[in-house]
């Protein structure tokens, strides 16, 4: 176990939770009377409503706090309205892996043969087999590549096999994604750099010249499972076809420019990380034969094991960072661990909403995936303010929230503003989220979830703005501005 936060000090904080009132059926304003202001400051706090129409914000807002250390619900607004959660989404997934798997579990990914090696010549296959690692990089491949060398092994008589088998394999983390975005790559037990390929093209005398690359900050080793074309057009910007293993992209001249560089998802994972670690064994003169993805965990011998760090820190980065590869992997590992069948995102998300209203008193959670991408998962206010006072001020999710920092019109950081708040975000095109806990000036500390949404403005997004819809930065940007004003608003009543 880590000296910071261990899986008995969550789980401590869950059960220290099980006697604190859930929300049984709240109202939609106030959750209990609230003394008279005694300051000339707390008689001018503004209404909830007030804030809204003063940000001219479209759409169902919906919110609760409470007192963090109680449990005493303070005030709420459509409490009890499933609403998408977004990347908040992330919070209760690093709950549900601490809780299932513990904050020092490790993934391992190794090198295991089927035969013998004999005078540097291994007489049989080589296959690199995933654990579920969401941070397995190109620095860790090379350096599993360089212990294999140091074993004597000069030469691979057999075949060059890749195992992903660990987890399930999803190729499309959102199908409603467009097909470029990098944010929803494919998904498997053996995944590398977040599944995502280096796209970067310059323009030459003769048109661009393109490059592939699983780049780190150490090697960029180029790729063969992925190409790009570049084609004489305006629009469509990116073309996607999965042929013979491969992953054949076309981009539009016109939207190229000079020069630049972009993160593209991987649909061939496994291949993708054989093709990486191929090229990096080569570098250190061991040959291996193309490699061919196999349905079958080897019963061989282990020859390099590379673990992972421990959970608590990967899942603290994909909080601050809201990377969505790391919540369905990490999210998937836990409720295999649970023993649930799975055969999609979806069962692994059931699985997770069981867990929410066994151990957290969610019993409305209905999510369909582990990050939040999937526009058709929703939370209720309530329970996810219910969540995070079991969870604790002392437990093991406040100290890997991300710090939230108060913004002027002109987002800039307000310095003067003495309101500590810890907590994830989640946006989408007209939704936006904000769960977590806020310290006033005075210590009282709150716990508090907020949804927005317009359903209206998301339905009419067509298809060929889904990256960009007209519109959308400018309300989510409402929608911040208002999560913070409730902030300052519940810091400034309750904060006493």
């Amino acid at each position: 176990m880590t000296k910071g936060i261990s899986r008995r000090l969550f789980l401590g904080g869950i059960l220290s939770g099980a006697a604190l009132p859930l929300w049984a059926n709240p109202p939609s304003t106030s959750l209990r009377p609230v003394a008279r202001p005694s300051d000339l400051q707390k008689r001018a706090a503004p209404g909830v409503n007030t804030l809204i129409r003063s940000l001219g914000l479209r759409g169902d807002v919906g919110f609760a706090v409470a007192d963090a250390k109680t449990g005493r619900v303070l005030e709420g607004q459509q409490a009890q309205s499933g609403l998408p959660p977004a990347s908040v989404t992330k919070a209760l997934t690093a709950m549900y892996a601490l809780d299932v798997l513990g904050a020092d579990h490790r993934f391992e990914t190794t090198l295991v043969t089927t035969g013998t090696v004999q005078n540097g010549v291994l007489r049989g296959d080589l296959v690199l087999v995933g654990g579920g690692d969401p941070t397995l990089d190109t620095n860790a491949l090379a350096a599993m590549a360089a212990q294999l060398k140091a074993l004597g092994v000069r030469e691979v008589r057999g075949q060059f096999l890749v195992y992903g088998g660990a987890l399930p394999f999803v190729r499309k983390l959102d199908p409603s994604q467009p097909d470029h975005a990098g944010y929803s790559p494919a998904i498997s037990g053996l995944s590398l750099n977040y599944n995502r390929v280096h796209f970067e093209w310059k323009r030459s005398a003769k048109g661009w010249v393109t490059a592939m690359d699983a780049r780190s900050n150490k090697y960029r080793p180029a790729v063969s499972i992925a190409t790009m074309k570049v084609k004489k057009r305006n629009v469509p910007v990116y073309t996607y076809e999965g042929r013979n293993n491969i992953d054949h992209w076309t981009v539009a001249s016109g939207a190229l420019g000079n020069g630049g560089a972009r993160w593209l998802p991987v649909r061939q994972p496994e291949l993708y990380a054989g093709d990486v670690f191929r090229t990096l064994a080569r570098s250190h003169g061991i040959v291996l034969k193309p490699a061919r993805k196999t349905a079958n965990r080897p019963a061989g011998k282990v020859l390099v094991r590379h673990q992972s760090g421990p959970l608590q820190p990967i899942l603290k980065a994909m909080l601050k960072y809201s990377t969505n590869l790391t919540a369905e992997m990490v999210g998937l590992a836990a409720s295999q661990h649970r023993g649930a069948p799975l055969g999609s995102l979806k069962d692994s998300a059931n699985e997770m909403n069981r867990w929410a209203r066994q151990r957290l008193g969610m019993p409305n959670a209905a999510l369909v995936d582990h990050s939040g991408l999937g526009a058709a998962s929703r939370l209720r206010a309530d329970e996810m303010v219910t969540a995070l006072t079991q969870a604790g001020t002392k437990g093991a999710l406040q100290p890997i929230l991300k710090e939230f920092k108060f913004r002027d019109s002109k987002g800039r950081v307000l310095k003067q503003q003495n309101i500590q708040v810890a907590a994830k975000t989640g946006t989408l095109n007209f939704v936006s989220g904000l769960a977590g806990y806020a310290t006033a000036r005075d210590g009282t500390e709150l716990a508090f979830a907020i949804f927005v949404v317009d359903s209206q403005a998301r339905a009419a997004i067509k298809a060929a703005d889904r990256e960009r819809p007209p519109g959308a930065r400018t309300w989510n940007r409402k929608a911040k501005q208002l999560q913070q004003k409730l902030i300052e608003r519940w810091a400034l009543l309750y904060g006493v």
